[in-house]
């Protein structure tokens, strides 16, 4: 059992700023996915803080989200300290969020443990994932090991990447084994195909890259100054501005010259010191409106809806009405695979091979003036 004394030292930085644009119509600019809520009363933003919180001071929580969504995330998360949550002036992918994140904890603690973490991922299984994380800060704790969640993959996903893992690392020397089981990484790959994708699946050596990461804040301003010493030279200077008004000036300044970079291609990939935690827990990342219909139970001919909803001859579709006027009936007939969402101001209808095209959709509304509203 963890002591006050160890949690002290350990953060949480969860990462909230994308757009969430392959959920249109529900999901828009001013209310991206993570702040919806889709599934629950809770949005999942709301959520990810919750799982997190038994293990983190909720002082040591920040979020990093766009400068337009703070008031937001503010007003859903009002427990959170006001500095806690912190504005990108413009998306930079999460290398960047991850390094504003390492300044913020940094400024703190400097022998601090940080988890990163997506604030928008669905898991059922807090327990499990609470425990997980509790072995992964401890072992994250105890060296220089860069460790991240990885997932058993239960079926051939090609939207994921993978992790390739060796055998199973021993605990460290000393203490109880973990109730965790850790891996050295061995590879990363990036959304495979098909094939390459059930092979993965079947050779139980690979594990979906959930996104969450954790490390000392020394081990991760190691990493970023070996192999991305622009992003090392910005993290002393937000390190320095944490918590102060002009970090906001600081980082209006720096945030248009950065490189877009995932911290998976930046750091991950190239750091020999990645270790990977098995996250045996229940865990869907929701990347489009497809994966929802995992979440709803289907009706006789696989139907999935929340709504009011009757259908001929109709089978395999997804059905969200997420109007609060006007609501009426959804009927469908003859139709299949197709996705059908409703909200006061629009009507989306897309056959589920093409889900992950509503973000072209998105990108064409905003070159039409009349549309721009919807965004």
């Amino acid at each position: 059992m963890k002591t006050k004394a160890d949690i002290k030292d350990r953060f949480a930085v969860i990462m909230a700023g994308g757009r969430g644009e392959r959920f249109w119509p529900v999901s828009r600019e001013s209310t991206p996915k993570q702040l919806l809520s889709l599934l629950d009363k809770k949005s999942f933003l709301q959520q990810a803080v919750e799982r997190i919180a038994p293990l983190v001071p909720e002082k040591n929580i920040f979020v990093i989200t766009g400068e337009s969504m703070v008031p937001a995330v503010r007003k859903q998360l009002p427990k959170l300290p006001k500095n806690n949550v912190v504005g990108e002036p413009c998306g930079r992918d999460t290398c960047a969020a991850v390094t504003l994140g390492a300044s913020l904890v940094g400024s703190r603690s400097t022998t601090g443990i940080m988890a990163v973490l997506p604030a928008d991922h669905v898991v059922p299984d807090a327990k499990r994932f609470q425990q997980v994380l509790a072995d992964s800060f401890d072992l994250a704790s105890r060296g220089r090991a860069i460790v991240t969640v990885g997932i058993k993959p239960t079926a051939p996903e090609t939207g994921y990447g993978y992790i390739r893992v060796g055998a199973e690392l021993p605990p460290p020397h000393g203490i109880k084994p973990y109730k965790t089981a850790f891996h050295r990484a061995e590879q990363f790959t990036e959304k495979p195909n098909l094939d390459r994708a059930l092979e993965y699946m079947n050779s139980g050596l690979y594990r979906w890259n959930a996104g969450i990461f954790l490390w000392s804040f020394v081990t991760i301003t190691e990493g970023l100054q070996q192999h991305q010493p622009e992003m090392f030279a910005a993290c002393q200077r937000w390190f320095t501005a944490a918590g102060k008004e002009k970090l906001q000036k600081i980082l209006a300044k720096d945030y248009p010259d950065i490189k877009r970079t995932s911290i998976d291609y930046a750091l991950l990939e190239k750091a020999q010191n990645v270790i990977v935690a098995d996250g045996d827990f229940d865990w869907d990342d929701l990347g489009s409106w497809t994966a929802v219909a995992r979440h709803f139970k289907p009706d006789a001919e696989g139907n999935c809806a929340r709504a009011d909803f009757i259908h001929v001859d109709s089978a395999r579709n997804l059905v969200f009405d997420a109007r609060e006027k006007h609501v009426t009936p959804i009927a469908l007939v003859g139709l299949r695979d197709c996705i059908v969402v409703a909200t006061d101001d629009a009507l989306l209808v897309a056959h589920k091979r093409a889900a992950q095209q509503v973000k072209a959709l998105v990108s064409k509304l905003a070159e039409i003036p009349r549309f721009k509203k919807l965004l």
